[in-house]
């Protein structure tokens, strides 16, 4: 919980910084509803919703404990896991593309979908105890700029079918994520938005690297009781 009160300070650090740069009230309201907005939708765990329609345990309870579609996958089947899947990244993509769609800024867009992630991480709904946030980080990246979303889900697809680990492909993948979108845009915010993201995902993925490390990560589809 310490780590993410710190993340917490530093989000609304930013937001307020970035507030203070607009002038107009109405604005400023616009954009903190919006990622407020962003943020709650995040906050609607895929994972343990799909599971509890389904009639399936709590992955909170089972496997890794992480609620998402990896570790859903361990015990729920592919068809829960792929709708975790998907859920996990429209919630990423939607308050980015609603963003967009009413004329939000750049900066406040990728402020939207950065909140949509940190909901994942940290959802108001399930005591503020969330997933590792890739699907989601996927889905920004995807509305965000199509482009990079494709090729950074196009680098986790290349090390998953070569390693057949989720987070190493995950890791790799993130990692490129703001070199990728430096590269196509050259927009400073969303660079240092991606990069955040990277940096907090490779936190949440501390347990794996720390497996990677001993050679004992379980691969995609592991069943890990």
């Amino acid at each position: 919980m310490k780590s993410a009160r710190t993340l917490a300070h530093l989000f609304f650090l930013g937001l307020a910084f970035h507030l203070s740069t607009v002038s107009n009230s109405d604005m400023q309201i616009f954009d903190i509803s919006l990622i407020i907005a962003g943020y709650l939708l995040g906050s609607l765990s895929s994972a343990i919703i799909v599971c509890k329609l389904m009639g399936l345990p709590d992955p909170r309870t089972l496997g890794s404990n992480n609620p998402g579609a990896t570790n859903v996958l361990r015990f729920g089947g592919k068809m829960a896991a792929a709708i975790a899947l998907a859920g996990d990244m429209i919630k990423g993509v939607i308050p980015v593309i609603t963003a967009q769609l009413l004329g939000a800024d750049n900066l406040t867009t990728a402020l939207v979908g950065f909140a949509a992630f940190i909901g994942h991480l940290y959802p108001v709904f399930f005591h503020f105890k969330g997933g590792k946030g890739v699907a989601t980080a996927f889905g920004v990246y995807l509305a965000l700029y199509w482009q990079m979303g494709l090729a950074v889900i196009f680098c986790w697809l290349i090390v998953a079918k070569v390693f057949k680990i989720s987070s190493l492909a995950a890791l790799i993948a993130s990692a490129f994520a703001p070199v990728i979108i430096w590269y196509l845009t050259k927009n400073m915010d969303w660079v240092i938005i991606t990069s955040v993201i990277t940096v907090m995902l490779t936190w949440r993925h501390r347990s794996n690297i720390q497996n990677l490390i001993r050679g004992n990560e379980d691969s995609i589809g592991t069943d890990k009781q």
